[in-house]
Order: structure tokens, then C-alpha cells, then sequence
């Protein structure tokens, strides 16, 4: 545990504001990610980031994890991985003449799921009960996960060599997927100067990353964030766009109501960041592009056009009324 005891809801954003100083120190840019990441930890929520090899995805997990005083434990996904490795299994002890149950890595608070579209669907649809019932069940019993529990999965870009495509079922069970983009210029230089000046990837405990925040000011701030209000205008807004995505021409499969829950739950933690205790229009359409962009699936003509999930949303959030 921490020694510091948040004694307000300001106290507690606060410390949300110092996580984000913690992960600088290790992590050049990339703000929005950062964001994305607290709004998944406010909401219990999980987390895909996307993006070339190279822009820092796994370390802004591991400065995370570190500026969090909270058990984080990794998995590099690879072809070979088996169910199991993930989940645990049974293993047969020999001196009792019985066999006991080793828990994976999935028992833990944060989950860092490597490069998780390297490894087949089989075991990538491993983690669909942990991720959606916080439990894993292996040979006929039910085995509840440690809480908090997330999991922030990393990927490459589908079109690279060696990677499978998540399955639907999967990617709707992440509230966010964030795209890391390579580097400003100005961010690239900081990111060559900390090099030169010898900062260590592997060893954040020497760049300075340190806790502040453990298991019960994240839950404090959870409980703040559920309380967080939203007018049935607003709440209206969020269905009309949903139904926006699935009305669109060029979309095979638009959001569903579980898209429309979740795309509640983070605007209701952005609103709660930024000292609000109601969200309002401009909440949503922050959180919209996160939220959505994996959960609609295009028509194959509107992919051969060069269409992107992102496009479509932001016209839809363009032609869709909003409140006043």
C-alpha cells in the first residue's frame, strides 16, 4: 500500500494527474494513450493498443503498471502459446497422487498481453471468459480473478507478417482500442536525448517511475466515476449514434448496445477527469473514436475504397444532432 490516504474526490484526481508525470518520465508523447489507459482503469475496463513495433506500446503498459501499486504480470504472445499457458492447468503431483491447479499469468491485476495478435485464435479466445466474468474455469471449476482485473493487450497492425485477426467476440470485449502513431519530431528528439543520456527501457525503477496509487484509491475512484450523471438527452445522443453506425452504407456490422454501455462508462470517466459531475455531448464524441472504431465492421467494397472505421464515425458524429 501507498502512504497517502486521498481524503477527496480533488485528491484523487490529483493522484491520476501525478500517474500521468510518473509515465512521462519513461514515455515521451503519446498523451492520449496515457488518457486511455486511466479511463480504462476507471471503468475496470480492458485496452488494445495498436501500432508499428518501435512506439513504445509495451513500455507505456510497464510505466503504467509501475506509476500503480498494483500486481502486473506480462505475456508474450507467440504461434506456439497454448490455452493454458494463459489461464493455468492441471498438473499432477506425484506425491499426492492427485492433480493441483497452477495458475497462469491471468491471476493478476494487470494483465500485459504482448503482441497478442501473434498467437492464433484458439488461445486468444482463452481470454474471453477472464475478460468478460473476471473468473477462468479450467476442468469443471470456477476460479475468480484477483480485482481489480484488466487486461492491456498490445498488437500489430493487421496487415503485418506473423498476425491473426482477434475475433469479433474478443474486440468487443475491449472498451478502448488506442492507435499509437510514430513519434512529432520535437518527441523523437527527447526520445534520442534520454537514450544518449543512458535511460534504461528495462529499468524504470532508475528513470524515477514511482507508485502512486494502489488497489483501494482506484476503487475509491471507480465508486466517484459510477456516480457521474447523464441526462436522457445526452443518453439519447449516444443511441442515435450507435444507430448512425449501423445505418451507414459502408457498414457491415454496426455498434451494439454493449458499444453504447461502454462508450457511457468512459465519457462518464472523462467527464469525471476534467471535474465534471455530468457528461455532456462533447464527452461523448471525445470517447467515441476509442470506443467504437473496433467494434464496426466495414463492407469489403468500403475497405477496397480506403475507407476506415475512423472516417465513418467522424461523419456520423459530423451529420448526428446534438443536444443543446
Amino acid at each position: 500500500m501507498t502512504d497517502y490516504a486521498p481524503s477527496s474526490t480533488t485528491d484523487l484526481r490529483a493522484r491520476f494527474s501525478q500517474v500521468r508525470i510518473e509515465v512521462g518520465k519513461a514515455v515521451v508523447g503519446q498523451d492520449g494513450a496515457v488518457t486511455g489507459l486511466i479511463i480504462a482503469l476507471l471503468t475496470g475496463g480492458h485496452v488494445l493498443l495498436e501500432g508499428v513495433p518501435g512506439v513504445a506500446k509495451t513500455l507505456l503498459v510497464r510505466s503504467l503498471s509501475r506509476a500503480l501499486h498494483l500486481e502486473t504480470k506480462r505475456v508474450q504472445f507467440t504461434p506456439d502459446l497454448m490455452p493454458g499457458d494463459v489461464t493455468g492447468s492441471l498438473v499432477y503431483d506425484a506425491r499426492s497422487g492427485e492433480f493441483d491447479f497452477r495458475a497462469g499469468p491471468v491471476f493478476t491485476n494487470i494483465l500485459l498481453a504482448d503482441e497478442i495478435n501473434r498467437t492464433p485464435p484458439k488461445t486468444q479466445s482463452a481470454l474471453l471468459e477472464a475478460m468478460e466474468e473476471r473468473q477462468v474455469s479450467v476442468d469443471g471449476e470456477t476460479r475468480p480473478l484477483p480485482v481489480p482485473f484488466i487486461v492491456a493487450a498490445t498488437q500489430n497492425p493487421i496487415e503485418y507478417e506473423g498476425t491473426y485477426t482477434l475475433p469479433e467476440a474478443q474486440l468487443d470485449r475491449f472498451l478502448l482500442k488506442l492507435v499509437l502513431d510514430i513519434p512529432e519530431r520535437s518527441d523523437e528528439v527527447e526520445v534520442l536525448t534520454r537514450s544518449a543520456a543512458g535511460f534504461n527501457p528495462r529499468n524504470l525503477e532508475a528513470a524515477g517511475v514511482s507508485p502512486v496509487l494502489d488497489a483501494d484509491h482506484l476503487a475509491a475512484a471507480q465508486a466517484d466515476v459510477a456516480k457521474v450523471g447523464a441526462s436522457m438527452d445526452v443518453l439519447s445522443y449516444i443511441v442515435d449514434l450507435a444507430r448512425g453506425t449501423r445505418q451507414s452504407p459502408s457498414v457491415k456490422l454496426g455498434v451494439s448496445p454493449r458499444g453504447t454501455t461502454a462508450l457511457l462508462a468512459a465519457a462518464k470517466a472523462w467527464a469525471w477527469l476534467n471535474g465534471f459531475d455530468s457528461i455532456t455531448p462533447d464527452h461523448v464524441q471525445a470517447m467515441a473514436l476509442p470506443v467504437w472504431r473496433h467494434r464496426i465492421q466495414l463492407r469489403p467494397e468500403a475497405e477496397l475504397e480506403g475507407i476506415s472505421p475512423d472516417s465513418i464515425l467522424r461523419s456520423i458524429l459530423q451529420q448526428v444532432q446534438v443536444p443543446i
